[in-house]
């Protein structure tokens, strides 16, 4: 491992975060709400920051595969730790639901221990969604240009011409493919202000939503979500917006390049589309009686299954009272998530893609053993490794999901309260079903819970393998 590399790396991210706080001290002057409480929050993260980064002098820039999940997995919690500090300081929240609110904001959670955002200054309220903002970023990055090279889960399939190009060849790779995303990244935002802002909304509700809602974070600015603003325009801008954001953005890159004429010969893409085809039509006759479905039926279950298949986690309806088989609908998109290399939580498609297509592979040899027969994706083979790595990674996620449901469970809450939680923090999506649906929040948690909880969240953001094998002693040994 390149320690000092390493070091200097996480450094720098904490002064990012200095820089990223001061945005909202500035929004507290224009506002006039105290400036304070965000520029000594921002001084407590570069002064650190600063430090460690001059201070580690590495000999070599060479950044090793175990280095890689050290920076993911510390690099969250150091922004964690640092976003909480606004939460504290202006006296909105005590340090464990500060720490709860910061990792649900960068793991683009929309799980949240506010009672009432809508009591929250404004440039809390901003920095809040700042935070998934952000971490919707870092999760691009992480995504596309770490995970298919330290074969998390199967993703070495991801691994496109993009993210092994170079900007040029003095400059390394990784630096390419974070500088295409973020400019795909902001242009989806921009677009999701304008769009918002066309549709209705003040300019503060359309950044704060334009923030959260490319990151599919979720965290609104109203105690009623999205359906606060009872507007369909919204609604519908919405829907397009989660939908780019739960894509995969080597393809939004290659749309805005040119090269996205062959876009529906993308596997992963038409089963994305056809879940939220398929998805939608079924919510729409469930909550419609299974009568024929009219607009004000289509445009909620639309809604819902964007929302819910992103991890977004914003609400339109109170999706409590559709009956169990639309509920169970929810979930199941929860656990299904977007598309690989996108900001969305869950399994994700492609990973579900290849492991229909090995179950089938299985079956295809129990009934000809001696045939020849491979997995294949985008007309090329899939190596028995990978299809490992996959399986293994749903082995891992469920049992995570498990885990948070017994610690749910052994709080006290009911069935469907504990699985629906563990599924939704697990897959980052925020809200769940029981005690924990639309309009409720985590704030009387029990402290322990919430710690298992922030846990899940980062588990599930960082794809489970990438922080769990940071737990193994031989991880530190080599």
């Amino acid at each position: 491992m390149n320690i000092l590399r390493d070091l200097q790396i996480l450094g720098w991210l904490l002064v990012v975060i200095a820089a990223a706080q001061l945005i909202p001290a500035a929004g507290s002057l224009i506002w006039g709400e105290p400036a304070l409480p965000f520029l000594a929050s921002a001084i407590a993260a570069a002064v650190p920051g600063v430090l460690i980064a001059c201070a580690s002098q590495p000999t070599h820039d060479r950044v090793r595969v175990r280095d890689g999940f050290v920076l993911a997995s510390v690099g969250w919690l150091l922004a964690a730790f640092f976003g909480a500090l606004p939460y504290v300081m202006t006296g909105a929240l005590h340090p464990l639901d500060a720490l709860f609110e910061s990792v649900a904001g960068f793991t683009t959670t929309a799980s949240s221990v506010v009672r009432s955002v809508e009591d929250l200054p404004r440039a809390l309220l901003l920095w809040r969604s700042m935070t998934q903002w952000l971490g919707g970023m870092g999760v691009l990055i992480v995504a596309v240009g770490l995970l298919p090279f330290l074969g998390i889960g199967g993703m070495q399939l991801f691994a496109s011409d993009e993210t092994r190009s170079t900007a040029d060849s003095g400059r390394p790779r990784f630096a390419a493919v974070a500088r295409r995303l973020f400019g795909v990244y902001l242009g989806l935002t921009a677009l999701a202000f304008v769009l918002l802002a066309i549709a209705g909304l003040g300019s503060f509700d359309a950044l704060c939503h334009a923030l959260t809602s490319v990151s599919t974070g979720g965290f609104s600015t109203r105690d009623g979500s999205v359906g606060s603003f009872d507007s369909r325009a919204v609604e519908w801008v919405m829907v397009v917006v989660m939908f780019l954001g739960a894509t995969n953005f080597v393809i939004h890159y290659r749309i805005v390049s040119g090269r996205g004429t062959k876009l529906w010969y993308d596997g992963e893409f038409r089963y994305y589309v056809g879940a939220i085809c398929i998805a939608s039509v079924l919510l729409g006759w469930s909550i419609s009686g299974g009568a024929d479905a009219s607009a004000d039926v289509a445009r909620p279950a639309i809604f819902q299954t964007l929302s819910m298949l992103s991890g977004t986690g914003y609400t339109s309806a109170d999706y409590a009272g559709w009956g169990g088989f639309a509920q169970l609908i929810l979930l199941g998109l929860m656990v299904l998530g977007g598309m690989s290399g996108s900001t969305t939580g869950g399994i994700k498609s492609l990973r579900l893609l290849i492991g229909i297509r090995a179950l089938r592979h299985s079956f295809t040899m129990l009934l000809h053993p001696h045939a020849v027969h491979r997995i294949k994706y985008a007309g090329r083979a899939v190596p028995d490794e990978v299809v490992a790595a996959i399986w293994a990674f749903l082995t891992a996620f469920f049992a995570i999901v498990g885990v948070a449901a017994v610690i749910v469970a052994s709080a006290g809450y009911d069935l469907v309260t504990a699985i629906s939680v563990a599924i939704s923090v697990t897959s980052n999506v925020g809200p769940a079903l029981g005690a924990a649906g639309p309009g409720s929040h985590f704030a009387d948690f029990p402290d322990y819970a919430k710690y298992g909880l922030c846990f899940c969240m980062l588990a599930g953001r960082l794809d489970v393998f990438t922080i769990l094998v940071l737990f193994l002693p031989r991880f530190w040994r080599a």
